[in-house]
């Protein structure tokens, strides 16, 4: 089985979820005990901060785009050599896509498909008593879904936290702690969320202090006799995502491109490939005895200027292009184009690799799942593989000529649509991909 786990949740986003969930992880830790993440939802961020918390990677668990064996697999191997799984909720606990039961990508699917109780995290700022009635209907929303109890955040004095706490012990929740207000404990974020863990300046410190907060104002002990779920070892192949583009891939690391999900870079090298990180702001090159390389998603519109100088990693990005496959997603595929304009206006050279323009001065947000149908072989799989993913971004396309990369829908329309470009062994769009569809090779 899994080791025990308890997921995080609450019922809008602002609550605290992040802050909590770290906190928890560095106390529990500092208790020696091994601890795993888990992150619900295709977020790319918060697991990187997971893995300073706890020093192991968190693996992403999404109801929407994994089917249930893929989730049963990822929470197995995200349970190894561990004591306790910490996972943390996206949005609301209920909040999804349109979708079959248990498959809308809300934190609660994940609960019911793991089995792993759900603390509560309700920020009681603006409230006391009503909390309970909030608590009492999060615990009789859902069947599949067992509450451990509640954590207070932001109590604003004793008095507050008592009149909370009491009205939710009445309806029989317990409270297993309280977080008093405190604003010097908040992460920085910019417009795709949190500023990434190794950007954020004095993280340890933060971390410590988050855990000292869990270790004066939450019952550890409690929490840890109410973690449990778990699943039997019944999914030991594969895992289903996009097979490796090569035997030996080289993948942009640095602060431009680091959205490269835990568990394709597990599935890759369980199928034998070897990962090879390099730094394009570094303007280093894909080295030459790699067969692929790979362009995560990040932030390369905050990054347009020193990318554009780094000739070094465009030139050798080109070479690598002329006889091996390269394939950029999202932040990748900006740097693949003719052109990236940053927020001040000002447009930057890059790869040329793609008949690509995009622009961050004119900002519009594209969020929400994806399915798509690649329409040739190449780096993500063979003509007509089904792939499951994301978008998340707010860059626009200023100009999009060539052949599509593939055909992609949403959850909330069958209508196809062509996405990203292919030119030779080049390829890329700003959809991440996430799983691939059972059945193909």
């Amino acid at each position: 089985m899994t080791a025990p786990g308890i997921l995080i949740a609450a019922v809008r986003s602002g609550a605290g979820k992040t802050t909590v969930t770290l906190g928890l992880m560095r106390a529990l830790a500092r208790r020696g005990l091994r601890v795993s993440g888990v992150k619900c939802g295709p977020d790319y961020i918060d697991p990187a901060f997971h893995a300073v918390a706890t020093g192991r990677a968190s693996f992403n668990l999404d109801s929407w785009t994994m089917e249930a064996e893929l989730l049963a697999q990822l929470a197995l191997r995200a349970g190894e050599d561990a004591d306790l799984v910490v996972a943390e909720g996206a949005m609301g606990l209920f909040d999804g896509a349109p979708g079959a039961l248990a498959q809308t990508g809300a934190s609660a699917d994940i609960a019911a498909h793991i089995g792993w109780p759900v603390l509560l995290v309700m920020d009681v700022s603006g409230q006391a008593q009503s909390a309970a009635a909030i608590a009492r209907g999060v615990a009789l929303h859902d069947a599949r879904v067992r509450l451990a109890g509640v954590l207070l955040n932001r109590t604003g004095s004793e008095r507050h936290r008592k009149l909370a706490q009491e009205a939710i012990e009445a309806v029989g929740i317990k409270v297993l702690g309280a977080l008093p207000r405190d604003s010097g404990v908040a992460l920085p974020e910019r417009h795709l969320g949190l500023v990434q863990a190794g950007e954020t300046r004095g993280l340890e410190a933060l971390l410590d202090r988050l855990a000292e907060r869990m270790e004066a104002h939450v019952d550890l002990d409690a929490l840890l006799a109410a973690a449990g779920g778990g699943i039997v070892d019944l999914a030991s192949g594969p895992l289903h995502v996009p097979h490796p583009p090569g035997g030996r891939i080289a993948v942009a690391q640095d602060e431009a491109f680091s959205f490269f999900y835990p568990h394709l870079a597990r599935a890759w090298r369980e199928a034998g490939a070897e990962i090879v990180f390099f730094s394009p702001l570094a303007d280093e090159v894909p080295p030459e005895d790699c067969d692929a390389c790979w362009l995560p998603g990040g932030y390369p519109e905050l990054h347009a200027g020193r990318l554009a100088a780094a000739q070094n990693f465009l030139g050798g990005l080109r070479r690598f292009a002329a006889t091996r496959t390269v394939h950029g997603e999202c932040g990748g595929y900006m740097t693949l184009g003719r052109t990236l304009t940053d927020a001040a206006g000002a447009a930057h050279e890059m790869a040329g690799l793609l008949d690509l323009a995009t622009s961050f001065a004119q900002r519009k947000l594209h969020l929400g799942y994806r399915r798509a149908r690649l329409l040739a072989d190449g780096a993500l799989g063979a003509a007509g593989d089904e792939l499951a993913g994301h978008e998340f971004h707010y860059a626009t396309i200023v100009s999009e000529k060539g052949e599509p990369f593939a055909m992609v829908t949403d959850a909330y329309s069958q209508e196809q649509r062509p996405a990203g470009l292919r030119a030779g062994r080049v390829t890329g769009s700003f959809f991440h991909a996430m799983t691939k569809k059972k059945g193909r090779r």
